[in-house]
């Protein structure tokens, strides 16, 4: 961790989500025997002490990071953290100009490398991601942390025989229970989910981390809500946030879930104060509609200044987002459409198939999201909300 010499603080722990888990192996302690000595062991490892009063934005950080490897990679992974918590996408240019000198350097780390595909990855840039990913294996081949990665990585995109094969080499490298987690994840995508849901349900959690048995946790609440069995998945969403409360991914998932249910005065309560991050903030603004209530409008609002800061970027990382917006707060099924097709050419979750369905029947247009549907029908996705958007039977 970073510590100043008269404070103690805890160590930074990177949240969840299917673009964010990958950084945790490192965080926990598992990656590569070959890993650098930035990794913490324990919360209370002290990596650098700064003079008292210095913060992680100080100049004698920011100083200290230009100078030593060990001091730049868990400041930009601190960094990284925070994009994901505050939904702020600044902290990831923060994370760049931290690790800015070292990738100039030739060879360039790997472990440098991992975490410049992490910030890609969180710009949606899958393909430059998976590139710096490539360039760090070729470095390092038994890198886990780069396997795991990888297989994110290539998992948003629906490439799910390649994602399983990076599990595969990511489950020569490190902890049996953790590795089942990324494999029965793509399993449960890829034709098998009652199959991976039962042996992910029967893994003993047993000496796992609190940020692993989320991860399994969360999985498991997925495939529970792609299964239908919303009581199950409300069960499992509500373990993971328990052992991962700042987890917005989680948060967000079960705000659909309630939301699905009508029960969208809960959802409120739930993201109270949840209001920067957008993904949340949707979700507040969809509970608020169907409330009633006066603050949809700063909702709104605010979303609409969100996106178009992200367009303004070049950075449209919440296309799914905008189309659920466009659909179901502003009733704008044309244009909802039109984001959706644009978010599934760059990522195809089922959530993303759901989003592209649903906009397209509100459009008129519902052959508009056949790929989304030959895409689910060729992979062997199982999903009850796909089915029942369709008319079709699960």
């Amino acid at each position: 961790m970073l510590q100043a010499m008269v404070h103690g603080a805890s160590r930074p722990q990177i949240n969840r989500g299917r673009l964010a888990f990958a950084v945790l192996l490192t965080i926990a302690g598992i990656a590569a025997a070959a890993a650098t000595p930035y990794i913490p062991g324990h919360d209370d490892e002290v990596l650098a002490r700064l003079p008292a009063g210095a913060t992680h934005t100080s100049v004698p950080i920011r100083q200290q990071a230009g100078a030593r490897l060990d001091v730049a990679l868990p400041l930009a992974q601190y960094y990284i953290s925070q994009a994901r918590a505050t939904g702020d996408l600044r902290f990831l240019g923060y994370a760049e100009a931290v690790l800015k000198r070292w990738s100039r350097q030739s060879p360039p780390n790997p472990d440098v490398l991992v975490l410049e595909a992490t910030i890609l990855q969180s710009r949606h840039a899958f393909d430059a991601a998976l590139g710096e990913l490539d360039e760090a294996l070729r470095a390092r081949p038994d890198d886990a942390q780069a396997w795991l990665t990888r297989s994110t990585v290539l998992r948003v995109l629906g490439r799910y025989g390649e994602a399983a094969t990076a599990c595969e080499q990511f489950a020569r490298r490190a902890d049996a229970g953790v590795s089942l987690i990324c494999e029965q994840s793509i399993q449960g995508l890829a034709g098998h989910l009652e199959t991976a849901y039962a042996t992910l349900a029967a893994l003993s959690t047993q000496g796992m981390l609190d940020p692993e048995r989320a991860w399994r946790d969360s999985e498991l609440g997925e495939m529970a809500v792609r299964l239908g069995r919303a009581p199950d998945a409300e069960h499992w969403f509500l373990n993971a946030l328990a052992r991962s409360p700042h987890d917005f991914y989680v948060r967000a998932a079960l705000a659909d879930l309630l939301l699905r249910q009508h029960r969208s005065a809960e959802v409120l309560a739930l993201l109270q104060g949840q209001e920067s991050i957008e993904p949340l903030l949707l979700r507040l603004a969809i509970a608020q509609k169907q409330q009633s209530d006066p603050g949809l409008a700063r909702s709104a609002e605010l979303l609409q200044t969100a996106f178009a800061t992200e367009a303004e970027r070049g950075e449209p990382v919440h296309r799914r987002e905008q189309a659920r917006f466009l659909l179901e707060v502003q009733d704008r099924p044309q244009d909802a459409l039109t984001v959706a097709l644009a978010n599934w050419a760059v990522q195809r979750e089922p959530d993303d198939a759901l989003v592209l369905v649903n906009a397209a029947r509100a459009a008129g247009a519902p052959a508009r999201a056949e790929p989304a549907l030959e895409f689910a029908r060729a992979q062997g996705l199982r999903d009850v909300r796909l089915a029942a958007a369709t008319g079709a039977h699960s």
